[in-house]
């Protein structure tokens, strides 16, 4: 049975060799499909982390504004929570899509 393979496929070494080659990129659960998936996803998330840190120090910086202005405050307070004085009236205008 042994004597009708290829001389190659007869060295143990070079059989080990391959089995080995055929378990790291196809069996094992570190293959190279999973490692290419997991690197496109920490590419992602690093570039959502890069987004979220530039948002953070936005707000943080509109915070800042608010919390020494208070005319900013106030109209901040007017235009997103639609607070008034009590002698107001308010009116909201949605334009139409």
């Amino acid at each position: 049975m042994f004597k009708k393979l290829p001389p190659s496929f007869r060295n143990f070494y070079a059989v080990t060799g391959f089995s080995f080659l055929v378990w790291m990129f196809f069996l094992d659960s570190n293959d190279f499909v999973s490692r290419f998936k997991l690197g496109a996803k920490l590419r992602d998330l690093n570039s959502e982390k890069e987004y979220y840190q530039a948002k953070i120090e936005e707000v943080e910086e509109d915070r800042k504004e608010l919390m020494t202005n208070k005319e900013l405050l106030e109209k901040f307070a007017r235009e997103k929570y639609l607070m008034k004085k009590e002698t107001e009236d308010i009116f909201i205008i949605q334009e139409a899509d």
